[in-house]
């Protein structure tokens, strides 16, 4: 009989990944931009979010060769996966600045956490408008005062 492993809280299944365009187009319009000599990471925490979602982008001028640019992705996602038990819900999109793939793995994940521990005082972004629009509003004439 097969039984299925226990479900842990450090796992990075497919609904914690940021994958469609228009996912991280919204990101990258309403995101916090943090960034380290190497990395930058677009964080959009929103107060309906359930929970940290991560994408990741590396580009060929970081490294040519895929393997440079696979090997930056896997580091990315293994420390997303530690960490975003500590993360504020929310979407963020880890971008590879070209340099990154000469640093060791040692150097990103210093760079990695220096990023997610700024990341982790953000607040959500209150909703747009703070009260709802007043029914005729635009049809009152201003006041004469």
């Amino acid at each position: 009989m097969n039984t299925l492993p226990p479900a842990t809280t450090k796992s990075f299944p497919p609904s914690a990944r940021l994958r469609a365009s228009a996912e991280f187009q919204a990101v990258f319009k309403g995101a916090r931009r943090l960034s380290s000599p190497q990395l930058k990471l677009h964080a959009h925490v929103r107060a309906d979010a359930t929970v940290p979602r991560l994408g990741v982008a590396v580009s060929k001028k970081v490294d040519k060769r895929a393997v440079g640019r696979n090997r930056i992705k896997r580091l990315a996602r293994e420390f997303f996966r530690h960490e975003r038990g500590h993360l504020p819900p929310g979407d963020y999109v880890l971008i590879a600045q070209p340099g990154a793939s000469k640093l060791g793995n040692d150097e990103l994940r210093a760079q990695f956490l220096q990023l997610f521990e700024r990341a982790r005082s953000l607040k959500p972004a209150p909703p747009p408008g703070t009260m709802p629009a007043t029914p005729g509003a635009s049809e009152r004439p201003a006041s004469d005062s």
